[in-house]
């Protein structure tokens, strides 16, 4: 008896060989066949629980859907628009009929004359046309450079046109000799005439009057030279003048001035207090300008007064350049 019950309880051949070989003791080999069973029977649910789903069938939908398309097909009407412009009818023209080549006088046809030697509608209206505007055809050579007329077309018709090929030679104009008029001399021009002649002057002293007795400087351009050498304090060298701006791009003018003017070596510019000249005054300079003016004021409010023209080089907007031809206008 106690032989049958150890037989009874003993596992069976497939739980012992899971638990020698994965390791898992009698109550971890049935918590996981458990656990597989939970899960097979999760997965099968839905097949279960789904209702039996008829077979579907195509035809009655199809019908319907072919009864819509009628009806719809039966509701549509084209859409019809009127037209904005009305559209213009041109009467049919009547085909002219062609005679047989002869010679004849193109003075005399009418375009119907023409399209009956084989003449486009379109080149026979603009033959008569041409015809009626230079007064006549008087050669062969005008009928051909009529605008759009083929080469082809010319070359059927000019043996029948009765006119010659060349227009005749212009008759020459008669000599100046024989159509003397009487000398009738020019009208005084308003403008004064320029010496031919000019004695060089002084660049520094002279005048828009003086200025203007060049050839090519004008009333405006004499004043622009006026203006700038007030602004500079006087001229020092006469490459100042290319510094103007109307006479940038006129080497020329440039030039003629350079011939006829000169600047005194003893001439002492007007020069500019840097420490004491204000804005307005600084500003006008050709050589400092608004920015630079702005910046030398700011500057000598922060800073003691400048001694030197070379102090100036602290002002980092200021080059070398700049700075250079500024010196002989400074007073410290």
């Amino acid at each position: 008896m106690k032989h049958k019950t150890i037989q009874a309880t003993a596992p069976a051949g497939w739980q012992r060989w899971a638990r020698r070989y994965f390791g898992f003791s009698r109550r971890e080999t049935s918590g996981t066949i458990l656990l597989l069973l939970l899960i097979l029977g999760l997965l099968a649910t839905p097949w279960l629980l789904l209702p039996a789903l008829p077979v579907y069938n195509p035809a009655p939908d199809q019908q319907r859907l072919n009864q819509l398309a009628t009806e719809l097909a039966a509701q549509r009407q084209p859409h019809v628009f009127a037209a904005r412009y009305p559209r213009r009818t041109y009467p049919r023209r009547v085909a002219v009929p062609q005679v047989a080549l002869a010679p004849f006088d193109p003075n005399v046809l009418t375009p119907t004359d023409w399209e009956a030697r084989g003449m486009p509608y379109f080149l026979a209206q603009r033959l008569v046309h041409f015809r009626d505007v230079i007064g006549g055809f008087k050669a062969k050579e005008q009928i051909r450079r009529t605008y759009g007329l083929p080469d082809s077309v010319y070359a059927r018709l000019a043996p029948y046109i009765q006119l010659p090929d060349q227009l005749p030679p212009r008759e020459s104009r008669p000599a100046y000799a024989d159509n003397k008029r009487p000398y009738e001399p020019r009208p005084a021009s308003k403008y004064a005439r320029k010496p031919t002649n000019l004695a060089p002057f002084d660049l520094n002293t002279a005048d828009t009057t003086q200025l203007m007795q060049i050839r090519g400087i004008g009333r405006g351009l004499s004043k622009r030279v006026v203006e700038y050498r007030q602004q500079l304090g006087g001229f020092l060298r006469e490459d100042q003048l290319t510094e103007i701006y109307s006479l940038r791009d006129a080497p020329d003018l440039v030039d003629s001035l350079r011939k006829y003017t000169f600047v005194n070596p003893a001439f002492a510019p007007q020069p500019i207090d840097i420490n004491t000249a204000p804005f307005e005054v600084l500003q006008v300079h050709p050589y400092v300008g608004k920015r630079l003016a702005r910046v030398v004021v700011a500057f000598r409010l922060q800073h003691p007064p400048f001694k030197q023209a070379d102090d100036l080089r602290q002002i980092r907007i200021l080059d070398a350049e700049t700075l250079e031809r500024l010196r002989p206008y400074l007073r410290f």
